[in-house]
């Protein structure tokens, strides 16, 4: 037997042992419980957990909490888990596995847990525990330029306080590696370090550490197969993909992955483009050259055969005969075959097939090219049409015009309601739009609205108003002496608001009338005073401009005691001798006797008096459209007088008495250009002829006497004018927006006379240099030529004859409303001559240079040029390098 206390020990022994193995179970439980991230703990007892993973409980969900969040909305993490008060869950179950996974999708978490916080009966409560994830506190750039760090956090978006996670680290490093890629930096490398901020709780800091390495260029581009057309017309094709050659000097030879994905198209269009329709690139190949760190691209084509357009036949159209739209198509059988060029015909091109439906109403046309047969290397077509019915135009709208009258746009539109929809008139609606220069010509837009439920359509132009009264503030020499000039142009004017007190904001505006002011003046020396007015409507019903001017100018000495000295020679010798004391050659009109002209001499003089000339004019003038041969064509008119007073005016041919001049001129011109602006295409052509009445012919007076005085024989002033001018202007793509622009500009004029010994004193042609006048003097035309002193291709008695070329490409920086910025390169010739026996029109003076122009609708056009004359003008040393400023001009 075992003693009483023998047996009460090991009872308790016993008892401990089994409580000690219960315990041990338990622990095991809780910890396979906390891995599956769900344990429970029972409140019925506080000291006893009874935890059965074998046998799964139902309870109804009596509550749950969010805790361990500090920055998001807890009642929107409750609805994030899927678990609704007072359903019935099973627990261990699905449903808060479930959850758990909810939570962990989001990403925005290290840690989740869930947990019983009380079981009373059937129902639970449970504790959703989220541990967010750091913050970002700051980020901390290495190896980026400034610029590039401003580029890079456009694209990376990576807020400071936001959350950083796994994916957002990684999408950052992707981006900025992309963003290096696409600047020719292919080898780039990237880390994102990630570290703790010791100053704030459950925050991060990242290092971006960038290697950009050297950019990658492409060193050659071979193609295998290619045998039917040339590397060179392969690889000019492909627009951005550009070995080291020469001849891609100004493109960029860097390997961009996406350009190169972009011209593997590019070079199967060229292929399509001459009739090798099934030709394909079958592998390309990515050669690395460490080393010298570039590529080589190899590509293996298989050409396919050649093709051609055999027979085209047209289905369903009733409005233009087969015939007819055979030869707006222009394609022949026989032709090679070139989808491009059959898109361009049939909906692209101007003259298009579309085009002569979409211009005479067919709105609702439908072409459909189907290639019926493919036989051998020949395609049949069929054109299938559906031309549908004539689409009117219901109404047309106009928004975005605050400061313009909406008459006043309205009047200058080629659409009306009632009227056949016609593709052109809008396209020539816009373009009259951009001519008023009231509006931003790139934000002009048409929305056009069909109903062809009714057969009408509905036209509303988007437009945006901009700003373009302008202010002028200019300098120019002349005459050895610096001419300041001040002007206010508003080009939005309206005369018949004047009286309206509430229209003066700070001037009434809105009807598009154009009024200006003009100030010249060196103080003493020069003045000079403008005025002039347009009204593009007169009476308001059709577009027949009127215009008036006026103006005054006075040239003085400058000083009671001045001194002049100059040659002379012929018989009215005299010339120029020059202002405030500068002296110079000067070669007049005499050649009435013998050979013309007299012995030279040389004087000088000194007054003591003030001398002076003015000049006071005036013109009318009167302008319309014409609508033969088309309504590009325009007709205008002036009548303009001149009064030229001279008083003691020793500079000139005679010193005291008047001059007067009254001339006709007419200009018969087709302008047919899209934007006055930043003009992409269209032509500008003018033929302008300015008459005086030939006063010598009926006056009886005999103009060879030698007892004739200059101040009688000058009274009154004839000449005849004539010019032409042709600007035409080419874009270089084939798009609507194109941007790369040839212009082409080719100007004369010829300045005649009835009489050979009453040649005009005052009209000439001053050619060479920026073509600002720097003051307005004799009636003389200012005419630029970049790369030439101002005047300089001027011959000493004066240019009667002139002939200017140039070859201008313009590129633009921005074409934003607030300004409009371009580039161009040139190309310029002309040259001058006194009389027609010395015109040749082969002696021209040549230059090229840069330049660029700058429009801001407060102060309009200016310019910055630098020229490089390659011949010397009428005085030697004029050409070489030059700079020249404009400001209000365009070459």
């Amino acid at each position: 037997m075992i003693s009483r206390s023998v047996k009460d020990v090991l009872e308790k022994l016993v008892n401990k042992l089994e409580f000690d193995m219960v315990k041990r179970v338990l622990f095991i439980f809780l910890a396979l419980f906390a891995g599956n991230q769900l344990f429970a703990q029972t409140v019925a007892d506080s000291t006893n957990f009874s935890v059965f993973y074998d046998s799964p409980k139902h309870y109804t969900l009596a509550g749950i909490e969010i805790s361990g969040i500090r920055f998001l909305d807890t009642e929107v993490l409750k609805g994030l888990s899927g678990l609704n008060i007072g359903e019935e869950i099973v627990i261990p179950g699905d449903q808060v596995t479930s959850a758990l996974r909810k939570y962990w999708k989001q990403g925005l978490f290290s840690d989740v847990k869930i947990s019983a916080t009380k079981i009373v009966g059937d129902k639970i409560w449970l504790n959703v525990y989220l541990q967010e994830r750091p913050r970002l506190a700051a980020k901390n750039y290495h190896g980026v330029s400034k610029s590039e760090k401003e580029d890079i956090e456009k694209q990376v978006m990576m807020l400071i306080g936001g959350q950083v996670t796994d994916n957002l680290v990684n999408t950052a490093q992707r981006q900025i590696l992309s963003f290096y890629q696409g600047k020719g930096f292919y080898n780039t490398e990237v880390s994102i370090v990630q570290r703790d901020d010791t100053a704030k709780q459950n925050q991060l800091v990242l290092d971006i550490m960038v290697n950009k390495k050297t950019k990658v260029k492409i060193s050659d581009i071979e193609f295998i197969g290619a045998k039917q057309l040339s590397k060179y017309t392969l690889e000019k094709s492909m627009k951005k993909t550009k070995a080291k050659k020469l001849r891609n000097f100004f493109s960029s030879k860097k390997f961009l992955q996406d350009k190169f994905d972009e011209d593997k198209i590019n070079l199967i269009k060229k292929y399509n483009e001459n009739g090798y329709r099934d030709a394909i690139i079958l592998s390309d190949t990515i050669i690395r050259d460490t080393i010298n760190n570039t590529v080589r691209l190899m590509y293996r084509i298989d050409e396919g055969r050649r093709y051609y357009f055999r027979n085209i036949r047209w289905i369903g159209n009733t409005v233009l005969t087969d015939v007819q739209l055979s030869r707006v198509l222009g394609i022949k059988k026989g032709d090679v075959f070139d989808q491009k060029l059959l898109d361009k015909r049939l909906t692209e091109d101007d003259d298009a097939v579309s085009n002569e439906y979409l211009n005479t109403g067919y709105l609702f046309f439908n072409l459909n090219p189907v290639e019926v047969k493919v036989e051998n290397d020949s395609i049949d077509f069929e054109m299938r049409i559906v031309e549908g019915s004539q689409a009117t135009i219901n109404s047309i709208g106009i928004k975005g015009n605050t400061k313009t009258n909406e008459h006043v746009a309205r009047r200058e539109l080629y659409t009306r309601p009632g009227q056949l929809f016609s593709k052109e008139n809008i396209i020539r609606s816009v373009r009259e739009l951009s001519q008023m220069g009231h509006f931003n010509p790139e934000a002009i837009k048409p929305d056009v609205i069909p109903h062809p439920e009714d057969g009408t359509v509905d036209i509303n132009y988007e437009l945006e108003e901009r700003a373009n009264d302008q202010v002028e503030l200019s300098g120019g020499w002349g005459a050895g002496m610096f001419v300041g000039t001040v002007g206010l142009k508003f080009s939005n004017f309206s005369v018949r608001n004047i009286g309206n007190k509430k229209a003066w904001r700070p001037l009434p505006t809105g009807d598009g009338q154009t009024l200006t002011l003009r100030a010249q003046t060196n103080g003493s020396y020069y003045q000079s005073y403008s005025f002039s007015f347009t009204e593009p409507w007169l009476g308001g019903k059709k577009p027949n401009s009127f215009s008036f001017s006026v103006y005054y100018s006075k040239q003085t000495s400058g000083n009671s005691a001045y001194n002049y000295g100059g040659y002379g020679n012929g018989m009215y010798g005299g010339g120029y001798g020059g202002l405030g004391g500068y002296g110079g050659y000067g070669s007049g009109y005499g050649s009435g006797y013998g050979s013309g002209y007299g012995d030279y001499g040389y004087n000088q003089y000194n007054y003591d008096i003030t001398e002076k000339m003015g000049v006071l004019g005036a013109s009318v003038g009167l302008g319309y459209r014409l609508k033969r041969p088309d309504n590009y064509f325009t007709m205008y008119h002036e009548l303009s007088y001149q009064r030229y007073i001279l008083d003691n005016w020793k500079y000139f041919i005679f010193q005291n008495g008047t001059s007067n001049t009254l001339a006709f001129r007419t200009v018969f011109g087709r302008n047919s250009t899209d934007s006055p602006l930043y003009t992409r295409r269209g032509s500008n052509f003018s033929i302008s002829v300015a008459l005086t009445p030939p006063f010598s012919l009926f006056s009886g007076k005999n103009y060879n006497s030698t007892t004739m005085t200059a101040a009688e024989r000058y009274r009154l002033i004839e000449y005849h004018k004539w010019s032409f001018k042709a600007d035409i202007f080419t874009p270089l793509q084939p798009r609507p927006d194109a941007k790369l622009i040839l212009r082409t500009k080719f100007e004369t004029g010829l300045l005649g006379y009835y009489n050979k010994n009453l040649r005009s004193p005052f009209e000439s042609y001053k050619l060479g240099g920026d073509g600002m006048s720097g003051y307005s003097s004799y009636g003389s035309e200012y005419i630029g030529l970049r790369g030439y002193e101002n005047n300089s291709l001027t011959p000493p008695k004066g240019g009667n004859i002139y002939e200017k070329i140039t070859v201008e490409l313009r590129y633009p920086i921005t074409l934003s409303q607030s300004a409009t910025i371009y580039g161009l390169g040139f190309l310029e010739a002309g040259n001058s001559w006194y009389d027609l026996s010395d015109y040749n029109p082969f002696s021209i003076k040549r230059s090229a240079g840069l330049g660029i122009r700058i429009f801001l609708p407060m102060f309009g056009l200016m310019g910055f040029d630098w020229g490089y004359g390659f011949d010397d003008g009428y005085t030697k040393g004029t050409g070489g390098s030059q700079f020249h400023f404009i400001m209000g001009q365009q070459f």
